[in-house]
C-alpha cells in the first residue's frame, strides 16, 4: 500500500463508541453484545455516554478527532437522534477534524437500511455492513437476521447514499468448498466495493459455536481447504484492485479504514461505552482502558465515577513495543524497525530470523520496515512469535 505509512509525527486520534445491543446473539460472536427483548431506554444510555465523553476529554486534554467508529453490537439500531447527540458530544469535547472519517457498523436488514439517508444527514460518512454471507442457507446457519436479498439491496442502497462503503464476509464455514467460496467472493467483488473485510471463521470460546464444536456437532473446514480459500481470497481481491492492506482487510488505494489503522499503528483512541477498550495518553503516559461490559452496570459505574472504566493500566515502553510489533506485522506496510529501537529500545536481531527471509516469508525494505510477504501471511502468528523471540530490549 504505497504512500500510506505513518510518519513519526502522525498524531491521529480516534474515538470508538460501542453500542452493545443486538436483535439476536450470533452463534460465532464473542463481542460484547447483548439482547434486550423489552427494548433499550436510549435516553438513559445517552446520558451516560455524554458523561463518559466529558470525563475522558478531561483525561486526554485537547486533541482533534480524525475518526469516529460506532461499533457493537449493532449501532444501526440506535435512533438517528442518538447518533447525532454522540457525534455532537465528541465535537464539543475534542473537535472533529474537517474530513474526519465517521463510520457506522450496520446490519443489512430492511429496517436498518431505511435509515441510511438519515444517518448520513447527521454526519455518518462511511458505513460497514455485516453481510457475512450472500447465501441464505449460510446466513441462517450463522444466525443472521437478514436474507441474501436484503444484504444485496443494502449494499446497493449504501453505495447510492455514502461515498465510502465496506462489507464483511465470513468464509471457511462448515462444509464450504473452495468452489463455493470462489463463487461467493466473485459475486461480492461484482458489486464494486471500496473495502472488504474477509474473515476466516474461528471458533471462539464462550460462543454457541464453541459449545457445538465441543459436543462434536460442528466441524471446521479442513486446514488445506481453509488455506486454499485464503490464497484464493488474496488472488481475487488483488486482481480486483482490492489488495490486502491488513491480514483480513482489503481496499482500493485510499479507501483503507482510517480508524482501524489507528489501532494497528499504535496510535491513540478513546474507548467509549460498555466493554470498550482504549489507548490514551494521560500526563505523558500511555494508558490502556477497559470499560465494564454489562450495559446496565456500566451506566451505574459512569454515575459513580464519571466513566465506566474498570481497568486503567499504565503501559511501559516494553508493553507498548510488544503491541506495536504484533499489530505492525499484520499490515502490508509492515513494522518500522528504527521506530521500535529509537522510541522503545526494542532491537530485532535480523540475523536470527535470516531463515525467514530466505524462505520468502519476510522482507526488509530500504526505509527500514519489516514486512510479511504474501506467502508469509497464512503463517502470520508463527512469524510474529519468531520475530518476538529474536528481539531484545537494549
Amino acid at each position: 500500500m504505497s504512500g500510506s505509512s505513518p510518519t513519526s509525527q502522525d498524531n491521529s486520534f480516534g474515538v470508538y463508541i460501542h453500542w452493545p445491543f443486538c436483535l439476536a446473539k450470533c452463534p460465532y460472536c464473542d463481542f460484547n453484545s447483548h439482547v434486550r427483548h423489552g427494548g433499550v431506554e436510549q435516553d438513559k444510555f445517552v446520558e451516560a455516554y455524554l458523561t463518559e465523553i466529558k470525563t475522558v476529554r478531561s483525561l486526554t486534554g485537547a486533541r482533534s478527532v480524525s475518526s469516529i467508529f460506532f461499533g457493537g453490537g449493532t449501532p444501526s439500531l440506535m435512533d438517528v437522534s442518538t447518533v447525532q447527540k454522540l457525534i455532537d458530544a465528541v465535537d464539543a469535547a475534542w473537535g472533529i477534524e474537517q474530513g474526519a472519517e465517521i463510520t457506522l457498523e450496520a446490519n443489512p436488514t430492511s429496517y436498518e437500511s431505511q435509515k441510511f439517508f438519515d444517518f448520513k444527514q447527521v454526519g455518518i460518512n462511511r458505513v460497514s455492513l455485516g453481510v457475512q454471507s450472500l447465501q441464505d442457507e449460510a446466513l441462517k446457519w450463522l444466525g443472521r437476521q437478514h436474507s441474501a436479498k436484503e444484504a444485496i439491496e443494502a449494499v446497493i442502497s449504501a453505495r447510492q447514499i455514502f461515498d465510502r462503503v465496506s462489507f464483511d464476509l465470513i468464509y471457511a464455514r462448515q462444509n464450504q468448498s473452495l468452489e463455493d467460496w470462489a463463487r461467493e467472493l466473485k459475486q461480492a467483488i461484482a458489486y464494486h466495493p471500496d473495502h472488504l473485510s474477509l474473515y476466516q471463521l474461528t471458533i471462539e470460546p464462550g460462543t454457541a459455536f464453541h459449545r457445538l464444536w465441543q459436543a462434536g456437532s460442528l466441524t471446521q473446514v479442513d486446514d488445506d481447504i481453509a488455506r486454499a480459500q485464503f490464497d484464493l481470497t488474496q488472488e481475487e481481491t488483488e486482481k480486483a484492485g482490492l489488495p490486502a492492506y491488513e491480514i483480513s482487510n482489503h481496499a482500493k488505494l485510499g479507501e483503507e479504514s482510517r480508524h482501524n489503522l489507528i489501532y494497528w499503528r499504535g496510535l491513540d483512541y478513546a474507548g467509549i461505552g460498555p466493554g470498550a477498550h482504549g489507548r490514551i495518553e494521560v500526563e505523558g503516559k500511555r494508558i490502556a482502558t477497559v470499560a465494564e461490559k454489562m450495559p446496565e452496570a456500566w451506566v451505574e459505574t459512569v454515575k459513580k465515577q464519571g466513566h465506566g472504566y474498570i481497568e486503567e493500566t499504565s503501559l511501559d515502553k516494553q508493553e507498548i513495543a510488544d503491541e506495536r510489533l504484533i499489530m505492525g506485522l499484520r499490515l502490508a506496510d509492515g513494522l518500522n524497525i528504527n521506530c521500535l529501537k529509537t522510541n522503545y529500545g526494542l532491537i530485532i536481531d535480523l540475523k536470527k530470523i535470516e531463515h525467514l527471509f530466505d524462505l520468502g516469508f519476510l522482507t526488509h525494505t530500504k526505509n527500514d520496515y519489516l514486512c510479511v510477504t504474501k506467502i508469509g501471511r497464512p503463517v502470520l502468528n508463527s512469524l510474529i512469535c519468531e520475530v518476538a523471540s529474536a528481539s531484545e530490549y537494549g
